[in-house]
């Protein structure tokens, strides 16, 4: 009982969190020609209602690509399409094909704040609390300007210009697949529900810095593996979740969201920072990297600073954070330099994501070894 009421709090906790931030502004608001994203969302739901399935994704006369297109897998049509039907019944004005490009009401923004909340309800939030409650359980029974490597790399050399477009494809493709092998050739050889949850994290952060193509939000489909480890490692995964929220600034400001994504960041933290201790979890055991330690210490045995330079780490990265906030936000850019602020956004966001993809990694490749020297004592 007691715990079905603290899961029924946390998810009320949850929605009021989510309802209140989408009383904010969205993405485009009232930017034509083109708007922004929740206009995409709405564009999206305009033509799976009116088009057939064979003319989605094709450029037609009603249909677009330039304006919009539908780039997203089936499963997000289909979606579309079934919010596309309840938008119909409410007001048919709000999805009829062409008239309704950059339709915007307080009517209209209230049906598409629902149905992201009710897709959340239904799908998102019961996964959380499942996957919350299989986790107590085993626990028990053990006792931007895009922040990734292109981007950050054009700063010193413009690569676009210097090779051509299916070279940078081929260069991309061979990077990702590179900096993701290890983590992957390792979790095939040694299978582990942890080593798992480890390798969603290193895949996806590979993904987002040497992906040919990437949106600022795509840092989301890293936050989300990153959560599942959350309370294994609190320090390094709030540390995390505070970045991917900081790399996306220039987003949030321009989409008029600074003042909630602060306000919701600093509670963020606060939850963290009294639940999980973290700023008392930050050993080689409670980092996951006292197997790696050992290892170096064989060689160098006065190896046992590396907390410390985490924590260190993590205070310069905190202090970047916040100062290039209140320079972006205050301060006006340089005319020769009108994109300063938002490259250094994206270069110091780039940095803390390699510095993460180096420590998931070592914790993929050690955690290994480690079982397996166990086995031997054992």
């Amino acid at each position: 009982m007691e715990k079905g009421y603290l899961v029924t709090v946390v998810v009320l906790i949850g929605v009021t969190v989510r309802w209140t931030v989408s009383l904010n502004s969205y993405s485009g608001a009232g930017k034509p020609p083109m708007f922004g994203d929740y206009e995409a969302q709405r564009h999206w739901q305009e033509v799976t209602l009116n088009l057939p399935i064979h003319q989605w994704y094709f450029n037609s006369s009603d249909n677009n690509l330039q304006y919009w297109g539908l780039d997203y897998p089936p499963l997000t049509a289909y979606h579309s399409l079934l919010c596309a039907y309840v938008a119909k019944v409410i007001n048919p004005d709000w999805v009829a094909l062409h008239s309704s490009r950059g339709y915007e009401s307080q009517a209209h923004k209230l049906f598409m704040r629902t149905t992201v909340l009710i897709a959340d309800l239904l799908v998102y939030i019961p996964a959380v609390v499942v996957y919350c409650c299989r986790l107590k359980e085993t626990s028990t029974k053990k006792k931007d300007k895009v922040a990734n490597i292109w981007c950050s790399f054009n700063i010193f050399l413009k690569i676009k210009d210097i090779l051509p477009r299916h070279i940078q494809i081929i260069l991309s493709f061979c990077c990702t697949f590179l900096s993701l092998l290890p983590a992957c050739v390792k979790l095939t050889l040694h299978p582990s529900p942890k080593g798992f949850k480890y390798c969603l994290v290193s895949c996806a952060l590979s993904f987002f810095l040497f992906s040919f193509q990437v949106h600022e939000k795509s840092i989301l489909l890293v936050s989300l593996p990153v959560c599942l480890i959350l309370s294994e490692i609190p320090f390094m995964s709030t540390w995390f979740l505070l970045v991917s929220t900081f790399s996306m600034l220039p987003l949030l400001i321009k989409d008029g969201l600074l003042v909630p994504s602060v306000v919701t960041v600093m509670a963020f933290f606060i939850v963290c920072a009294t639940s999980f201790s973290i700023f008392e979890k930050v050993s080689e055991e409670e980092l996951q990297l006292k197997p790696f330690s050992i290892s170096i210490r064989k060689n160098l045995p006065g190896f046992t600073f590396l907390p410390r330079i985490i924590q260190y780490l993590f205070l310069i990265s905190a202090i970047t954070m916040v100062l290039l906030t209140l320079m972006t936000v205050t301060l006006d850019p340089p005319q020769r330099l009108p994109d300063l602020f938002s490259v250094l956004v994206c270069f110091v966001s780039c940095l803390n994501f390699l510095f993460f993809l180096i420590y998931f990694n070592i914790i993929i490749f050690w955690d290994s070894k480690s079982r397996r020297n166990q086995k031997k004592i054992n």
